[in-house]
């Protein structure tokens, strides 16, 4: 049955690609991890600062590590122990890098790409600013148009992802969104990237595998 799915996700990825050119991305998909990674680095080389919005999926790359080695600037919000202060200062620099690297929550298959954000430090970064976007996206996150993406948002993407979080809201606890208004309520910006920015170039990778949320 893995092989199926596998070889499934394959084709819809294929398919979601030809989408994502045709709007206008540089849209790309590979089979595994060290692909993709490979396949960033390669996109990374000629910059050298670089914005992480809080994405699992590109963690899970290793880029952040194999950056820093090389010498580059990281911004990342993620980093432990920093004051409110400095918070806001990376997230403002993610604004300004060079290349900001982020996961969507998800991608329809007519190529257009879907986030919801809480802060929107990710939201705005991807739309203007950083001379480059790179999307990194396992097949989990596509779905067959753009209503079933945004579907996706309040039924997969956001309950996981507050759970994650330890956030308090309804849907971390039971699973259901209910458009709450809770103070921790992470669904306060959504953003759907119908065709390239003109004046930023966004590259879209996808891995054929579930990875994060």
């Amino acid at each position: 049955m893995e092989d199926y799915d596998r070889w499934l996700k394959a084709k819809l990825a294929a398919r979601c690609v030809e989408a994502l050119k045709k709007n206008g991305f540089d849209a790309h998909w590979v089979q595994t991890m060290d692909q993709a990674r490979q396949l960033v680095a390669g996109f990374a080389a000629e910059f050298e600062s670089f914005g992480f919005a809080g994405s699992a999926t590109t963690r899970a790359l290793g880029i952040i590590e194999m950056l820093r080695q090389n010498g580059k600037t990281i911004y990342d919000h993620w980093k432990p122990d920093l004051s409110p202060e400095q918070d806001l200062e990376i997230r403002l620099a993610q604004g300004r890098c060079d290349c900001f690297l982020c996961s969507a929550n998800a991608i329809s298959l007519s190529g257009e790409i879907v986030n919801v954000d809480g802060v929107g430090n990710r939201t705005s970064a991807m739309g203007f600013g950083p001379r480059k976007v790179i999307i990194v996206a396992g097949t989990n996150k596509l779905t067959p148009d753009l209503h079933s993406a945004l579907r996706r948002v309040k039924e997969v993407a956001a309950p996981m992802r507050a759970r994650s979080l330890n956030m308090q809201t309804p849907c971390a606890e039971t699973g259901i969104c209910v458009d709450c208004n809770s103070p921790q309520r992470i669904c306060r910006i959504t953003t759907i990237v119908h065709r390239r920015p003109s004046m930023t170039e966004m590259a879209v990778v996808l891995i054929n595998q579930d990875i994060g949320f």
